[in-house]
């Protein structure tokens, strides 16, 4: 049965005076998707999700989101989403638990289930110790993270999260990473704004690569490497006979390209291929030229060889388009 879309626009268009940040957008999101939505500063992320929450009004084209049209329906939609931006936004007069509270009043989370929620929170977000303490003493890790609770704290459908990790040390960041698969898993649909290309490949079933506000691919990480014929990068560690070159041996391999090796003596051979087949071709070739093989490690393309490929305009056409690994 084919999910129903939360997120669906058409042609949407944010123009500020002779600059277009968002060109022409057709995105869809599916529910329990987590989508990212990657690009340079610039690119046009975040006038993105100020227009798929009503805070901005397009300047052409539609949105629908949960059912409802942001710039109508924007209070409504609202409080069945949660919002974290990059630059927390936040009361530094008051404690955390107490900008908690004031917000669990806004979204209307039942009073009988406040206290128990906010705790909840901030223990997830290893903040229970400062809970007491007024947000003008936080540090910036903190405040993120105290954002991040925030947006949590109504268990909204929908999550929009701009660069959740900005701030935030190696152990707070993978804490958001394992809270964001949670919610995942649990259903909540999300759509992520980051440079982390790491963070991206490891959360997101899709990414949407925007360039001056206009999307230049999208689909499964994987599936866009291939369209794009990224190639796999291989390492041998092998004893090649003495006289033997393994650039030579490997020349004639279909598939097989920038060789790296030592001559002779125990060593490390690195190659590109373009698939499993030329791997395997690599290597029957090595051993049947007497070459003792101890070990082969693969490694796919990364959403960041993807990234950069495409940032360096390496696509075979104005736009890539890649949702079931097969170019459309």
């Amino acid at each position: 049965m084919a999910r129903a879309h939360v997120i669906e626009t058409l042609g949407l268009t944010r123009r500020f005076g002779d600059v277009t940040a968002v060109d022409a957008l057709d995105l869809t999101v599916e529910r329990g998707e987590v989508v990212g939505l990657l690009g340079h500063n610039g690119a046009g992320k975040t006038t993105t999700v100020r227009l798929l929450n009503g805070v901005l009004a397009p300047s052409a084209g539609s949105a629908r989101v949960l059912g409802f049209d942001p710039m109508h329906d924007g209070v409504a939609l609202r409080r069945r989403c949660g919002v974290s931006t990059e630059t927390p936004s936040v009361d530094e007069r008051l404690s955390g638990r107490a900008g908690l509270r004031f917000f669990a009043e806004v979204f209307d989370v039942p009073p009988a289930r406040v206290e128990r929620r906010i705790d909840e929170l901030l223990a997830a977000f290893d903040l229970s110790a400062a809970a007491d303490q007024r947000v003008g003493t936080y540090s910036k890790g903190m405040r993120q993270r105290l954002t991040l609770a925030r947006a949590l704290l109504h268990e909204p459908e929908l999550l929009f999260l701009d660069e959740p990790s900005s701030g935030l040390d190696p152990v707070a960041a993978r804490a958001v990473d394992e809270r964001i698969a949670g919610l995942r898993d649990a259903g909540t649909t999300v759509l992520l704004c980051t440079h982390n290309l790491a963070q991206a490949q490891g959360l997101c079933d899709r990414v949407v690569v925007l360039e001056h506000g206009a999307v230049v691919a999208s689909g499964a990480p994987a599936a866009l490497a291939a369209e794009l014929g990224a190639s796999i990068e291989v390492r041998v560690a092998l004893r090649l006979e003495a006289g033997n070159d393994a650039r030579a041996l490997l020349a004639d391999v279909v598939g097989v390209e920038t060789i790296e090796a030592a001559n002779g003596e125990a060593s490390e051979l690195r190659f590109a291929a373009s698939g499993d087949d030329a791997i395997a071709s690599a290597v029957r070739v090595l051993v049947q030229a007497g070459a003792d093989v101890y070990a082969v490690e693969r490694r796919q393309p990364s959403l960041e060889d993807v990234y950069f490929a495409l940032h360096r305009g390496e696509r075979p056409a104005a736009r890539a388009d890649v949702s079931q690994g097969v170019p459309a």
